[in-house]
Formats: C-alpha cells, sequence, structure tokens
C-alpha cells in the first residue's frame, strides 16, 4: 500500500520535469513563439482551437475557458473554442465518418486562416488529433501540439511543445501549465493592469 512517500516521489518527478523544461531553451522558446502566434491571431479577429482525448479533452475545454471567461482578471472574452463538447457533433461526425475525423471535420467546418489549432496528446499519435493538424495546415491555420517527448506530432505541426517526459501524469501535468501560460500571456498582452 503506498505511504507517505509515494506522495513525495510523485512531487519529486513533477518539479523534475518542470525543472528540466526551464533548462531547455528551445523548449522555452517554442512556448514564446506559441504565445506570440495566439495573440497575433486574436488581434487580427482569429480565433484558438483546442482539441484532445481522454484528460486532453478536459484540458482543451479549461483553456478554452480560461480564454472565454477570465484567467487572472475580468475581461473581454477572448475567441475559442474546445472540440470536445458537442455530443452531438462528436457521435454524428464519429458515427457517419468514424472517430478519427471528429476533429479535423470540425476544423474544416469552423475553422479560417489566421486560426490557431492546438492538438493535445500526451502520446503524440492520436490519429483524430492528427488529422486536424493535417487540416489545419491545408487551410493555413497555425498548428500546435502539445506532447510529451514522443510521437508523430513531433514532426507533424508548426510548433510542438514537448514536455521532456514520457510519463503521461506529467506530460499532462505539464500541459495545463503550459496552456495557462499561454492564456495569462494573451490576457497580460491584450488587457495590461494598470
Amino acid at each position: 500500500m503506498p505511504g507517505r512517500d509515494y506522495i513525495i516521489d510523485n512531487i519529486s518527478e513533477a518539479v523534475s520535469v518542470k525543472q528540466a523544461m526551464l533548462l531547455e531553451v528551445g523548449l522555452l522558446n517554442t512556448i514564446h513563439d506559441v504565445a506570440e502566434r495566439c495573440l497575433q491571431a486574436i488581434k487580427a479577429g482569429n480565433k484558438i482551437m483546442f482539441a484532445g482525448n481522454g484528460g486532453s479533452a478536459a484540458d482543451a475545454q479549461h483553456l478554452a475557458a480560461e480564454l472565454v471567461g477570465r484567467y487572472r482578471y475580468d475581461r473581454p472574452g477572448l475567441p475559442s473554442l474546445a472540440l470536445t463538447t458537442d455530443t452531438s457533433i462528436l457521435t454524428a461526425v464519429g458515427n457517419d465518418y468514424g472517430y478519427e475525423q471528429i476533429f479535423s471535420r470540425q476544423v474544416q467546418a469552423n475553422g479560417k486562416a489566421g486560426d490557431v489549432f492546438i492538438g493535445i496528446t500526451t502520446s503524440g499519435n492520436s490519429k483524430n488529433v492528427l488529422l486536424a493538424i493535417e487540416q489545419a495546415k491545408k487551410m493555413d491555420i497555425v498548428t500546435v501540439g502539445f506532447a510529451g517527448n514522443q510521437g508523430a506530432i513531433q514532426s507533424a505541426c508548426d510548433y510542438c511543445i514537448a514536455i521532456p517526459s514520457d510519463q503521461t501524469p506529467r506530460i499532462q501535468e505539464c500541459h495545463i501549465m503550459v496552456g495557462q501560460i499561454l492564456c495569462g500571456y494573451i490576457e497580460a498582452s491584450l488587457y495590461p493592469r494598470s
């Protein structure tokens, strides 16, 4: 039965991955570049779309809500969509075209050039996320992958935020941290507090 050491080990692992991120200059630069691309998209009247499966679906919803609602303080809502929330679309497209098409079909229907699509996949190999990236690229939508340190997504998108870990819990923790950093960056840039 896990004891107190189990808790300490998990916290230590989480801290270690975040410390590793701080040492990866390329990763930090990519996060900054993605924040700037998202900011430019919103300034130009475009939106940010998020998608993922399972826990990553919840992250997609969480991050879209931070932008549409508020992150740290009150300001106007910012255009963002989670492609994981409409059960009628998900089940209709899944039934008629296959589960692999649930996000690409929504990108095709709702995306436009200049938008940003952020696909979240801890394995880096979620087929429905990869197909959405493929569709987004055809439409001149900026593509971003949130992943771990492996998978096809590494080379599939314009920017890949690759967390230096192969452990799903650690990758997920860092995905939400990076997503919240993006939300805060956008909010503070568009609506700086005096």
